[in-house]
């Protein structure tokens, strides 16, 4: 990642929270993947990544169902998150949580939150298998 950043390439890093993040290059902007509750996943998040994030970085959350979106809206409030990373995304689990709810809860909320749809799911998810 350093070398594409030396060539003057924008570099970004899409990971899970449960790995560490401390090495990487500080030039490459980070999307911090926070595992919520539905996924199955939660135990794994490495909370002491998020004090590793600037203000180039995002931290986006994979929301389930609505137990998900208010454990998210929880922890992006009481982590001060805004503040650790430029930017929060709440992406619906595809398949999982409609996307209109969502951006709804987003809306009537007034999350300073940006949705962002799983483009991978909808492009490949329903191509049959080769």
């Amino acid at each position: 990642m350093g070398l594409l950043c030396d060539e003057g390439f924008d570099v970004s890093l899409e990971t899970s929270v449960a790995l560490s993040v401390a090495e990487v290059d500080p030039r490459v902007c980070i999307v911090l993947d926070l595992k919520t509750t539905g996924s199955g996943d939660s135990h794994r998040n490495d909370w002491d990544n998020l004090s590793i994030l600037s203000r180039k970085d995002q931290i986006k959350f994979v929301i389930c169902d609505e137990q998900d979106y208010v454990w998210a809206k929880a922890k992006m409030l009481e982590g001060n998150l805004i503040e650790r990373a430029g930017e929060i995304l709440f992406s619906p689990s595809f398949g999982q949580q409609d996307p209109k709810q969502l951006a709804q809860g987003v809306l009537d909320d007034r999350l300073a939150a940006r949705m962002q749809l799983q483009l991978h799911k909808l492009l490949w998810e329903s191509e049959p298998s080769k």
